[in-house]
């Protein structure tokens, strides 16, 4: 697919947008004044791959959390405003990397201007996030609801109002509960603007049907080309929400490193155990670094031919498989020694540098 290309934002050590990789971001959900607590979330965040943490910032006490994390974590920490912009300079002179906030709601433009003022003088950017909730009247009025056009035109507004400080350094997002509002809204946003976007469904859920609404709004974006950041939202412990990051982004195509497995739903043909086996390949290549894909398939039928693009996997039979690499057949084994045999197979492949 061709990413669209957005204008590069510095946030600490890494770059959004301008064909950067695509950065995964959570926030945590400590309470705001449990200091160790927050650290130790986001330890557990960065350990499970999370490359951009958030905090709520909701008084003076919590300031405190910005250096904590940043003292501990290696990874940008965004301060999240809401309301009061004097919060917003503080966590910026205590170190954040980034704010979010809604310029609309921090009371008039020359809170706006204090704001851009300590975030320019520390390179810091900042993050517009706007969602059904929090979209003006004056939008909601114009288009009879939280239209995907009222989002956008909310998130644009707010846009303009830091461009009027003369400043550029945005990340913009724009996030519905409606799934096929947030893809519309985006699509509308990155047809608009040039700034990289953060993307998310708001208030997606617990973790099954949270996942499945992400899956399909940050999915269908990245598949346009769109998206230069991501948050997966769960109700459940952050750390559940980096995996389902990865795996979204490793679905279209989008994740560097890590093994994809394909594997077949198995049919009246499958003479083998299939379901167990996919599973444990599956579990047993989570922590391998190679970029490769597996194919765990049921019968010859979706065999080297349906996964031709694997690098390697097996297409079973009657109580055996066929071990196969790059489309040709290595050998056959037993059925008790496919696991085995295909585990030590994708110790030993050597990916093609281009992959």
């Amino acid at each position: 697919m061709t990413r669209k290309l957005t204008r590069a934002v510095r946030v600490g050590k890494l770059t959004l947008g301008g064909g950067h990789d695509i950065l995964i971001q959570s926030m945590l959900n400590t309470p705001a004044h449990d200091i160790d607590a927050g650290v130790d979330q986001a330890l557990r965040l960065q350990a499970a791959g999370c490359q951009i943490v958030r905090a709520a910032i909701p008084d003076k006490e919590a300031i405190a959390l910005v250096a904590a994390v940043r003292e501990k974590a290696d990874m940008p920490f965004v301060a999240d405003i809401h309301f009061d912009y004097r919060l917003a300079i503080e966590a910026v002179a205590a170190g954040a990397d980034k704010i979010r906030l809604n310029p609309g709601n921090i009371g008039g433009q020359e809170r706006v201007r204090a704001v851009v003022r300590a975030c320019r003088e520390r390179e810091v950017p900042i993050r517009i996030g706007v969602n059904s909730g929090s979209c003006e009247a004056q939008f909601l009025e114009r288009y009879s609801g939280p239209t995907p056009q009222a989002l956008a035109e909310s998130a644009l507004y707010h846009v303009s109002l830091i461009e009027a400080c003369d400043y550029d350094r945005i990340v913009l997002s724009a996030k519905s509960s409606d799934v096929a509002r947030t893809i519309e809204c985006y699509r509308i946003l990155s047809e608009r603007c040039d700034y990289p976007l953060h993307l998310g469904v708001t208030e997606a859920g617990t973790r099954r049907m949270g996942i499945l609404k992400s899956a399909v709004g940050i999915g269908s974006l990245l598949c346009d080309g769109i998206g230069d950041t991501i948050r997966v939202s769960l109700t459940d412990d952050p750390v559940e929400e980096i995996a389902a990051a990865k795996d979204i982004l490793r679905a279209c195509g989008l994740w560097r490193t890590g093994v994809n497995v394909v594997s077949c739903p198995t049919c009246g043909r499958t003479r083998v155990s299939l379901i167990p086996l996919a599973q444990a390949v599956e579990k047993a290549v989570e922590g391998i670094g190679k970029r490769l894909t597996v194919a765990v398939m049921g019968c010859a039928v979706n065999g080297p031919g349906e996964a031709r693009e694997a690098d390697l996997g097996v297409a079973c039979g009657d109580g055996c498989g066929l071990l196969f690499m790059r489309g040709e057949i290595v050998r056959k084994v037993p059925e008790a020694e496919i696991l085995p045999a295909l585990l030590a197979a994708i110790e030993e492949f050597e990916p093609d540098e281009e992959g």
